[in-house]
């Protein structure tokens, strides 16, 4: 029986907390490092990644291809610098789709 893995990403502010709470951190500085390290771990039973808006924004293609994966799940999360209002975007979006209209 597989386990799958929970994992973040993002600048190293942002993501250094998360490993307290028991999660994999990845640090990532540049678009191409973050995704090739997304692409890997999505290949290796991640079944949550979460990642910064920041970094997010950086990577439009990867972001569009896993949002109609099934795994992993990518959920974006405000870095260090604030929220940018992606995540919402993302759930209002996601929302939309499911549900056919704008419910929030």
């Amino acid at each position: 029986m597989s386990k799958y893995k929970i994992g973040v990403l993002g600048d190293r502010e942002s993501v250094l907390g998360f490993k307290a709470l028991g999660l994999e951190v990845f640090p990532v500085q540049e678009p191409g490092q973050a995704r090739a390290l997304l692409h890997r771990l999505a290949r290796e039973e991640y079944a949550i990644l979460y990642i910064t808006e920041t970094l997010a924004a950086q990577l439009p293609e990867e972001m569009a291809r896993y949002r109609k994966a099934l795994t992993p799940a990518v959920i974006l999360i405000p870095g260090k610098e604030g929220s940018r209002g992606l995540g919402m975007d993302n759930v209002r979006a996601a929302i939309e789709q499911a549900v056919g209209a704008d419910i929030l």
